[in-house]
């Protein structure tokens, strides 16, 4: 039975069309999966069910009843609840105090009435297997237990249709695998879920139904027993796309990284990395696997040089006068990597402006900057019709690539990469890997830091844990198991 109907969805943001005569039906009880590359219109889709953005043209159709979802109130009105990827709880407020936050006309409760509500999320919780203490405060809870305080707030609101975007991107693998476990039996309770990601083996997994967008339009629906993640993948990007990396064995060289006891403080003073300590040699990569927030930024940064440590060594071994190159490629592409406001051509030589042939006699050299950009932009397939383009103006993935390709154009013999496929979709993610791959094959040594685990096991040559600031365990990444590393990133040890 169909739960709901779009027909014709148009949104528009001046000149861009973000979503195209989106024609979709999501029948009731089904889990129904969302999928396209960044700027494919998924999340403005989304806006619109949700109540943030009114389509242009078009119309709902809930249970076959026309609908205007003027306002995110009125999605909930209709029974529309959307858990977005970035919590949004209180963290000095308890689970019950965030549950029932902005449902009531008065924060005056009497205990009486408090208490009432603490059984009543109680009762909820039990009622759907999220079992969870009403009064525990969130900041308390580990962030798969947050989670199901957001699954909750929109079941108290008597949500039928949820929206989840993105959310497993917090959560280690046994989270993500009761994450499932708790929607499957949502669905088989009779609610209608709609789940936005770029994991392609998550959908599968999970879900009954699926539809790609590229560039606003939809192109395709399927059912995940008669498809592939190969066929979604091309569906997604309009081509042949590599999804099983081809990493060949190379030889080990000389020593170029040592890292000894460090400790690193978070932008608060507060020690974010302990004593951690490890070698990296020319051609291996290192990964490092953790949840989000657990010293790899500090890591990262104070490997980079652009974070002071408080104690412990970092040593160089560049075997020249020179010094050891080193390429970054930080978590943030818009905060740390890029000045927006720059073209590509500019953002491209923000290392090496000074240089020749970029600079001569204190001037910049266009004629050099243009050139350097249109090779760029073929070699990493940066997808702009010109290098004038400021980088505020290009996808996510093509920022992406802007970054790799300024980091990489010098040749480092040491490439730091903190989260370098965040937020791609599959085609970008391609490139990025390609692209390590190919500078660890001509000896680069690799720092791959990311919370994407299965990418960390394809990508590594050994595999460091990383938990509250300290390797728990360093594996060697032909023999280490997803649920190996998923028990130690979450802080337990294996026997």
């Amino acid at each position: 039975m169909t739960y709901l109907r779009l027909e014709n969805i148009t949104k528009s943001f001046g000149s861009f069309v973000a979503n195209d005569n989106i024609n979709l039906t999501i029948e009731r009880g089904k889990i129904h999966g969302i999928l396209g590359e960044n700027g494919a219109g998924k999340t403005t889709l989304m806006n619109i069910l949700s109540g943030i953005h009114q389509p242009d043209s078009g119309t709902i159709y809930l249970e076959e009843n026309p609908v205007n979802i003027t306002s995110p109130k009125e999605a909930i009105k209709l029974g529309i609840g959307m858990i977005y990827q970035h919590f949004m709880l209180v963290p000095t407020l308890t689970v019950t105090e965030n549950i029932i936050l902005g449902t009531e006309k008065t924060w005056r409760f009497t205990p009486l009435n408090l208490r009432q509500k603490q059984q009543e999320i109680f009762a909820l919780s039990q009622a759907y297997q999220l079992e969870i203490d009403p009064n525990s405060k969130i900041q308390d809870l580990p962030v798969g237990i947050q989670q199901r305080v957001e699954i909750l707030k929109v079941l108290y609101r008597q949500a039928k249709l949820l929206i989840l975007d993105e959310p497993t991107a917090v959560l280690t693998p046994p989270e993500v695998t009761l994450l499932i476990s708790i929607l499957r039996q949502l669905a088989d309770s009779g609610n209608t879920i709609i789940f936005i990601s770029h994991k392609l083996s998550e959908v599968m997994n999970l879900c009954d139904n699926i539809t790609v967008l590229r560039r606003g339009k939809i192109v395709g629906t399927t059912n995940t027993k008669t498809t592939t993640n190969q066929d979604l993948a091309e569906l997604m990007v309009g081509r042949e796309v590599v999804l099983n990396l081809q990493k060949f064995p190379v030889f080990l060289g000389r020593l170029l990284l040592s890292v000894e006891n460090l400790q690193v403080a978070d932008d608060r003073g507060i020690n974010a990395v302990q004593n951690i300590s490890f070698q990296l040699r020319e051609g291996e990569i290192l990964g490092i696997a953790g949840v989000d927030g657990n010293g790899q930024r500090e890591l990262a940064d104070a490997i980079a040089g652009l974070r002071t440590i408080k104690q412990g060594k970092i040593e160089f071994y560049s075997g020249n006068n020179e010094g050891l190159k080193i390429g970054y490629i930080p978590e943030d592409r818009q905060k740390m990597g890029l000045v927006l406001q720059f073209n590509i051509g500019e953002n491209l030589i923000l290392k090496t402006f000074q240089k020749l042939p970029f600079a001569r006699n204190f001037l910049l050299q266009k004629q050099a900057i243009k050139n350097n950009a249109k090779s760029a932009i073929s070699a990493f397939d940066v997808r702009t019709n010109s290098e004038n383009v400021q980088v505020g103006n290009l996808s996510g993935g093509n920022q992406q690539k802007v970054v790799l390709a300024r980091e990489l154009a010098e040749e480092p013999s040491l490439i730091i990469a903190l989260q370098p496929t965040r937020g791609l979709d599959v085609g970008a993610t391609e490139v990025v890997h390609t692209k390590l791959l190919k500078a660890r094959e001509q000896g680069a040594a690799i720092l791959y830091i990311s919370t994407e685990l299965e990418e960390v096991m394809a990508m590594s040559d050994r595999i460091a844990v990383i938990y509250k600031g300290e390797f728990v365990d360093i594996l060697d990444a032909q023999t280490a198991t997803i649920e190996e590393i998923g028990l130690l990133m979450g802080g337990g040890k294996n026997e």
